[in-house]
């Protein structure tokens, strides 16, 4: 069993080693396909959160009569540069271990030569 600190870090490390030599068929690469796809998806959830949270954290700074909200306005813009920050983390490194995956279908492609 490993020591506690080491499965904390496994815990929170983003990305996993992972190595697969065998050769993809049409279902693994469709599959990649749709992780990427669902990792842009995600990447553009974060981006939206961010937008809704930058705009409710201006009108927020900018309210009056309603008492002293301008600190909940400027935790929401903090809030949302976190968010773009931790959705830019994620998106590449996910996109890092995709192209590990899609380098190896490329370069036989290239062997094969075209499908007919």
């Amino acid at each position: 069993m490993l020591p506690r600190s080491q499965r904390i870090k496994e815990l929170i490390r983003f990305g996993r080693p992972f190595s697969n030599r065998d050769k993809l068929i049409l279902r693994d690469h469709l599959a990649l396909e749709r992780t990427r796809l669902a990792n842009e998806r995600t990447f553009m959830a974060y981006i939206r959160s961010a937008l809704y949270l930058v705009i409710g954290g201006l009108a927020l700074t900018q309210l009056q009569g309603h008492g002293n909200l301008a600190w909940v306005g400027l935790m929401a813009l903090g809030m949302a540069t976190i968010f773009v920050v931790v959705g830019l983390v994620r998106f590449y490194s996910l996109k890092k271990q995709l192209s590990s995956y899609y380098l190896p279908l490329e370069s036989d492609a290239a062997e094969e030569g075209p499908v007919e």
